[in-house]
């Protein structure tokens, strides 16, 4: 019962915060999470284990779409590189993607972090209008950072 609780203050919080892509994905899982109850049918499990891939590919082909309806040409994307805003964005592109790599077995092997990373994502969200995909790439950075510490110790 306390999942539902945690859960609806979520979304309440979200739907106060103004932020609808917390208010989505919280009414989701709540109605996977009734149906599950309902069905017996391992639904959360699936959400969990694969919900983050699907997430990503969905992610992946809207940033694809420019290249498809041919706003980014081969020449756009060539010259990009030639721009110092190009490369920092290859850069923080390249850092974001490692930070992410190593995010996920942070949250596997340290799910006590995950806690941690909703609020702070969230509190991103409500109070300087950030977008709810932080805490894959939060996770990367508590990774780099709890390494670093790690390493000097």
């Amino acid at each position: 019962m306390s999942e539902y609780l945690t859960l609806v203050a979520v979304l309440l919080l979200s739907v106060v915060g103004h932020n609808m892509t917390v208010v989505y994905a919280a009414l989701i899982v709540l109605a996977v999470k009734f149906f599950e109850q309902l069905t017996g049918a391992p639904l959360l499990e699936f959400l969990g284990g694969h919900g983050l891939q699907l997430g990503i590919i969905i992610l992946t082909a809207a940033i694809l779409v420019p290249i498809a309806n041919g706003t980014v040409t081969i020449s756009t994307m060539i010259n990009s590189f030639k721009s110092t805003a190009g490369l920092v964005a290859l850069t923080a592109g390249l850092l974001a993607a490692v930070a992410g790599g190593a995010g996920v077995p942070l949250m596997q092997s340290n799910p006590n972090v995950i806690p941690a990373l909703i609020v702070g994502t969230m509190a991103g969200v409500f109070f300087f209008k950030g977008i709810a995909v932080g805490p894959l790439i939060a996770a990367g950075f508590t990774y780099f950072v709890l390494a670093l510490i790690e390493y000097f110790r």
